[in-house]
């Protein structure tokens, strides 16, 4: 188990969560209209996987990554931020 998590591939496994997560619910809201829009969505989820993907790299060594990855985090969390402010 513990190589589950060092290795980083527990971190694959839920980016790929995330993006079926992602694709379920731009789905849903391509059907029916109802749900999460997708400009409200896309932000929230991109600015969490972006900090997997910090994770990821710092699993692997690569702080230059890993710091890409943060502040690439922080702009899609001040997008979504900026979005719910609006209202």
């Amino acid at each position: 188990m513990a190589e589950l998590f060092a290795s980083g591939r527990l971190v694959d496994f839920i980016l790929v969560v995330v993006v079926l997560e992602a694709s379920a619910l731009l789905l849903y809201w391509a059907r029916a209209r109802r749900g999460i829009a997708p400009l409200d969505l896309l932000p929230n989820l991109c600015a969490g996987a972006f900090l997997l993907l910090a994770l990821r790299a710092t699993l692997g060594g690569g702080w230059m990554m890993a710091s890409l990855c943060l502040s690439a985090a922080g702009l899609a969390h001040l997008a979504d931020v900026y979005r719910r402010w609006r209202r």
